[in-house]
């Protein structure tokens, strides 16, 4: 069984292993990559599964009674008090990493039990439950609101047997809500719970689209969340603006982690851009360094700038100008210690043209010239002469028309150039046979 999103009750994944975190039904998605292992022989399945509650929320249970269950089943399990409804996402072997790596100090004794599969009225219970929380969400912020408290509440989750509430909220400072838990109990007739959680968390819980355009790590793997300062964006030379370094939930963004080592460790082979370059023509200053290309940008100051702009230098070709500023030497111009880097051309030939990017110009511009060259047929006609033009003529006008016309295979319309002026060429000289036969016989005419 999957989820109330799921076609046909089978979890949408990879086959029955899980769900995957593209095609899944919640957050924090687990491949079981263990699930085609079999078990050496006489070991028991391990009894411990991760069950999945609403959004990213997680807990291990145990299978006390040995009940037939996979990844993806829904299940009943103890709450506190009553029963909760959850999803099963690992179980196996895989569960078992995963309660050495989430919960060193998990003790399976003190473990809560799996009571049973769900039931269809369980299953019915539990969409009532989800269907509920929305408006409950927005009433308790009124109330909130209300009372002036200082906090957001973002997101309620019920508890499976509709017996419990919990409020996850925000907020800067410590709140008293003892007066908001009195109200919303009398208002909504439930046991209520109210957590404290982070900007980070309660971005993990609501999920989003990054700037990068896929979905927050927070909400589909990332689960601890380690501090992020502006230096680690001055080590990958980015500009400190807070709108493109800050995430949905306010803070650094955390990928601003990923490739920090990386950079580190790259940096460590040039050399510090906190001194200036003395040189005849004036001093220059650091200005950034491309980690990737391996050169650092320089400036002039002052006139010396007029006409210089900044100019790459590799980082070997800055310390052996450092070296000769500590011997009181002056180098005269650090464009003498640029380095040219030759650009290789592919050895492949272009025989397509799909390489050049105006490859298609000429054939729009031909299409242009042809319909300027064409243009309007009728453009600085009178327009009611061409109306009178376009009426019907009489009928013994059409007779003589449709007479004169030839509609066979002589007429000049429907034949090629050749043969028409072929045609011409033979009735030319035919009439010009016969006025020499006329000119013969007048001649002798006259001599008789």
């Amino acid at each position: 069984m999957g989820c109330a999103n799921c076609g046909g009750g089978t979890p949408n994944g990879c086959k029955n292993n899980g769900t995957c975190s593209s095609g899944g039904c919640s957050k924090l998605e687990v491949f079981d990559w263990l699930a085609n292992m079999s078990l050496p022989t006489g070991q028991s399945p391990y009894d411990i599964f991760e069950i999945r509650f609403k959004n990213s929320r997680k807990g291990f249970y145990r299978n006390t009674k040995k009940l037939p269950l996979v990844t993806g089943d829904v299940v009943v399990v103890e709450g506190a008090p009553g029963y909760d409804i959850g999803v099963i996402s690992v179980s196996g072997e895989l569960a078992r990493i995963q309660v050495k790596k989430k919960a060193p100090g998990f003790k399976p004794v003190e473990a809560k039990k799996i009571l049973r599969k769900a039931l269809q009225e369980d299953i019915d219970k539990w969409i009532e439950a989800r269907s509920l929380e929305k408006d409950v969400m927005f009433r308790a912020r009124t109330l909130a609101v209300n009372l002036g408290l200082q906090m957001k509440i973002s997101d309620v989750e019920y508890q499976g047997d509709l017996s419990k509430a919990t409020f996850y909220y925000t907020a800067e400072g410590r709140v008293d809500f003892r007066q908001l838990i009195k109200d919303m109990a009398e208002a909504f007739k439930i046991r209520i719970e109210m957590k404290q959680i982070g900007a980070r968390q309660e971005a993990s819980r609501l999920g989003g689209i990054g700037s990068c355009g896929r979905e927050l790590c927070c909400s589909t793997w990332l689960t601890d969340f380690r501090s992020v300062s502006t230096s680690a964006a001055r080590y990958q030379q980015l500009s400190l603006n807070p709108q493109k370094l800050a995430g949905q939930c306010g803070k650094l963004k955390c990928c601003l982690n990923y490739e920090l080592d990386m950079y580190m460790d790259a940096l460590k082979a040039f050399p510090k851009g906190d001194l200036r370059l003395r040189t005849e023509k004036g001093n220059a200053t650091h200005v950034k360094t491309d980690v990737f290309k391996k050169q650092m940008w320089y400036a002039y100051e002052g006139e010396a700038a007029m006409g210089s702009g900044l100019i790459p230098l590799a980082p070997e070709r800055v310390s052996e100008i450092k070296a000769l500023n500590k011997e009181g030497k002056k180098p005269a111009d650090l464009n003498d210690y640029v380095e040219e880097v030759f650009v290789q051309e592919p050895d492949y030939t272009n025989v397509v043209g799909q390489d050049s990017l105006n490859r298609f110009e000429h054939v729009f511009k031909k299409k242009r010239n042809k319909k300027r060259r064409k243009g309007p047929q009728n453009k600085g006609k009178n327009p009611q002469t061409s109306n009178s033009s376009q009426k019907k003529k009489p009928n013994h006008q059409q007779k003589q028309e449709g007479g004169s016309k030839n509609l066979g295979p002589n007429n000049k319309k429907d034949q090629p150039k050749s043969q028409v002026n072929d045609k011409k060429r033979s009735n030319n000289n035919r009439s010009r046979n016969n006025r020499n036969t006329n000119k013969k016989t007048n001649e002798a005419d006259k001599k008789a």
